[in-house]
């Protein structure tokens, strides 16, 4: 027999044709191609049992007669005895006559009539069986041992070694398997044998890995189709690898699994771009591209998508390539590239024009789309289905449908109908605004395809991002109008506080010349205090319009909401339930301490009559770091550190369109006679003239919710010592009313336009003792300085009047009389006009003022 040469299996594929029990074979002789005498019964034990039976029936004759002797009756009745045991064994089961030799023919059927040899043999090496098949493959063994067929595979180094790994496998009760290479001499072709060896459960209770089975089968054939197969993959892979073609695939993530030598060289990669590195699609092609070929492989087409665009190389230069890219029904993406820079002879030539073209195309950083003449999308670039949230471009649907959501019938309206202009060869007209979600909006200009117009090209779309300009525009809107009606609401101001000075004025000289007990004193005192009143609302118009004066300090703002805590609970009644949560380590902020109070209680007071049936009143607070804003994403706030402060209630809540005017000027939604409409506008005022910003968030049955930012303020040391003196401080006595002695003299020049506020003023300190000289305007003011040679003490002075104003006549007076006292009174805070003096130390004193308030001032200035 030639020699065979093992070799180990690359798999160790087990032995299969088995089941797991085992194949249950009886025990017997090793003869080639017999089975053995593995049944249970036999027709021999027919004859036996009717011999017994005779016997046992003449035993009974006997006996019956009396004619045997003891002896003989002895005999006989063993033989019945067996008899009886022999009929209770076949009832039983245990003995049964006929089938030994059907079993045998059976086995021996199923044995010789497999396609592999069989050998069964004891983990002692001794041989049970051997079928016909086993003889034919590895020819007659030698003896009963399983070394024999360790030995009919000749002394090879390699089979030994091979047969101890199997014998070790049969010792142990495993499984293994090896193949055998046989080298057939002269022109016989080379075979391979496969054997394999099992554990083999022989039943009857005996243990499962005491006996094996030895398996052989041919091989041959499947081997060489496998070995056939790889060559043939290694030839395709040849041809793939040096493709004219650069081929990649895509798995769905994005994830390039395979990548030929020729698109790698041209792109600059290694000869093995995907040893130890991971390549993304998006590392060679724009966002843009890939958007539109995961678009194509989400929409499920499994059409071919051709475009013109610029690869990106591993040094970051580009090329220009064509791609086509298919998607597979497993989602994976096969994408061939060809090089646009040199002619490879595939057909897809063209003019430099053409390519270029077709690169700006694709690589347009706003959408293309053409449009045939039935109103279609033909073709589109990948910003364009970016854009349009259309993975696939749009291509084959209507161009209407893409651009306009189903439910928008006004936009479909107007862009079928300019579409419809387009297609006729008529100018697009003024581009169209379309919003696909509330955050996305997009501008659509239109143009037809006049010299080169086909019915598969009869328009061109093109469409821009419009989202955040549109979002500029509308805040830039309602900034202009809160702008606008900020300035309509202090020029009132303004105005109303020289109509209420005056009031105010002449009521405290009234008050002067009526006793308490006089009838009118009341009447005067419920004018003066309405006066009052209506200087509050105007202070709250100047607090939205930003231009009142505030007094900024550093602090701490939970201890501002600490301090008006119990007043807070107070206004909310027992229904309503306060939590507030402050911060650990809250960050200063410069604010007016007051101005922050009337924040906190104004928001309180709304939120109390959100919540008619009772709720919870949230007041948390927190420090918000750059990282922390810029997730944020406030709009029209940059990103910095703040503190925030969230108010927030359990209350009825808003719908969006009263949310956007909340903070608009007298807008309430309040009955009438409820609220003046100045609450929240006043809250939006104080937190931008502070330097921060407010947000309010609302809906139907969820109550609301304003977040205030307010800019971070990091205290000097003179901040800190103010602060520590402050905190250390015993508590203040309650402030005592100052002197009531406001007479004074010296000469006082008093500058004024209004009439009335200037007669009442005059009256006001001419009673106090002052001699008083009067002008309406500045140019006057000058000529009565220059006529008493500068002689003057003091001057009180409006800051807006006609012909000259109050700062420039200030700056001629220090011109001439560098060291003149000057106090100026005005409806505008002093903010409105400090930039104007620049580093001069003037006194202020804010309209409307009382005649008290005038006369103290004025002494306060001339004793300093």
């Amino acid at each position: 027999m030639p020699p065979l040469e093992a070799v180990p299996s690359s798999n160790q594929i087990p032995f299969d044709f088995m089941s797991d029990s085992g194949v249950a074979i009886q025990r017997g002789p090793a003869t080639s191609g017999t089975p053995g005498s593995f049944a249970d019964g036999s027709v021999s034990y027919l004859p036996v049992l009717g011999a017994v039976f005779a016997l046992g029936v003449v035993a009974v004759t006997l006996a019956a007669s009396t004619a045997g002797t003891p002896v003989l009756l002895a005999v006989l009745a063993s033989f019945a005895i067996l008899g009886v045991f022999f009929v209770f064994g076949w009832l039983a089961g245990h003995i049964r006559i006929g089938d030994r030799l059907l079993s045998d023919d059976i086995a021996r059927s199923i044995s010789d009539g497999i396609d592999r040899g069989l050998m069964v043999a004891r983990r002692d090496g001794s041989v049970l069986f051997v079928n016909h098949k086993l003889e034919e493959l590895v020819g007659r063994l030698s003896s009963r041992e399983v070394s024999a067929l360790d030995m009919a595979f000749g002394p090879d180094l390699a089979v030994r070694e091979a047969f101890f790994r199997l014998n070790r496998a049969a010792d142990r009760g495993d499984r293994h398997g090896e193949d055998f290479r046989l080298s057939a001499g002269g022109a016989l072709p080379q075979r391979i044998l496969r054997i394999d060896v099992s554990p083999l459960d022989l039943g009857r209770g005996r243990e499962t890995g005491h006996t094996t089975l030895w398996s052989v089968q041919d091989v041959t054939e499947e081997r060489m189709r496998v070995a056939a197969a790889r060559q043939s993959l290694v030839d395709t892979l040849g041809f793939y690898d040096a493709s004219p073609v650069g081929l990649l695939t895509v798995d769905q993530g994005g994830t390039v699994r395979h990548i030929n030598g020729t698109l790698a060289r041209w792109l600059g990669y290694p000869n093995q771009p995907l040893v130890n590195r991971v390549v993304r699609l998006s590392d060679i092609l724009n966002a843009e591209t890939v958007a539109l070929i995961e678009g194509a492989r989400q929409a499920g087409a499994e059409d071919m998508i051709s475009l013109d665009i610029d690869a990106t190389r591993e040094d970051g230069r580009l090329l220009p390539v064509r791609l086509v890219a298919r998607t597979h029904r497993d989602g994976h993406r096969l994408i061939a590239f060809i090089n646009r820079e040199a002619d490879h002879g595939l057909g897809f030539d063209a003019p430099a024009s053409d390519v270029r073209f077709a690169r700006f195309f694709q690589s347009a950083p706003f959408g293309i789309a053409s449009v045939s003449a039935d109103g279609r999308v033909t073709s589109s670039n990948g910003a364009f289905a970016r854009l349009m949230l259309d993975g696939t471009g749009g291509v084959g649907k209507r161009a209407v449908d893409v651009l306009a959501r189903a439910d928008d019938k006004a936009a479909r309206i107007e862009i079928e109908d300019q579409l419809r202009r387009v297609l006729a060869g008529k100018a697009g007209g003024q581009p169209l605004e379309t919003a696909l979600s509330p955050n996305n909006v997009r501008r659509v200009y239109m143009s037809p395809m006049v010299e080169q117009a086909t019915d598969r090209e009869a328009a061109m779309l093109y469409v821009v991002d419009a989202t955040e300009q549109k979002a500029l525009e509308v805040q830039y809107a309602q900034s202009s109008k809160m702008e606008a009606v900020g300035k309509l609401a202090g020029g009132i101001a303004h105005d109303f506080n020289n109509v209420l000075t005056a009031i105010i004025g002449y009521s405290d000289l009234l008050l002067q010349t009526h006793a308490i007990s006089d009838p009118a004193y009341k009447d005067i005192k419920n004018i003066q205090g309405s006066a009052y009143r209506a200087a509050g609302m105007v202070r709250q118009l100047l607090s939205f319009s930003r231009r009142q004066t505030l007094q900024a300090e550093s602090l701490l703002l939970d201890e501002v909401i600490s301090e008006n805590t119990s007043m807070l609970r107070t206004s909310l009644g027992e229904k309503i339930t306060l939590k507030v949560q402050p911060s650990r380590d809250l960050w200063y902020v410069k604010v007016d301490k007051g101005e922050f109070s009337r924040v906190i209680v104004n928001l309180t007071v709304n939120a109390g009559d959100a919540m008619p049936d009772g709720g919870v009143l949230s007041i948390k607070t927190r420090n918000i770091t750059e990282r922390d804003s810029q997730k944020l994403g406030r709009e029209g706030m940059p990103v910095g550190e703040y503190v925030g402060v969230e108010v927030s209630d359990t209350g009825t809540g808003m719908p969006a369109d009263v949310l956007e005017k909340i903070f608009e000027p007298f807008f309430t939604t309040k009955a009438v006679g409820k609220g003046t409409g100045l609450g929240l506008s006043t809250v939006y005022g104080i937190v931008k003239q502070s330097g921060g910003f407010i947000y309010a968030e609302s809906a139907i049955g969820r109550g609301t919710s304003f977040h205030i930012y307010l800019p971070r303020y990091i205290p000097d040391l003179e901040d800190e010592e103010s602060a520590i003196a402050l905190a250390a401080a015993p508590a203040k006595e309650p402030v005592t009313p100052k002197s009531s002695d406001l007479t004074g003299t010296g000469r006082v020049l008093l500058v004024e336009d209004e009439d009335v506020v200037r007669s009442f003023a005059v009256r006001a300190l001419t009673r106090q003792g002052y001699e008083v000289l009067e002008a309406s305007d500045g140019q006057e003011a000058l000529d009565i300085v220059a006529a008493h040679n500068g002689e003057i003490d003091i001057v009180v002075t409006d800051v807006v009047m006609p012909e000259m104003d109050g700062p420039t006549m200030f700056r001629e007076l220090r011109k001439t009389n560098p060291s003149i006292k000057v106090i100026f009174v005005s409806g505008y805070p002093n903010e409105a006009f400090r930039e104007t003096l620049g580093s001069e130390e003037v006194a202020f004193l804010p309209k409307p003022f009382s005649l008290p308030q005038l006369a103290e001032k004025v002494k306060q200035e001339l004793a300093r």
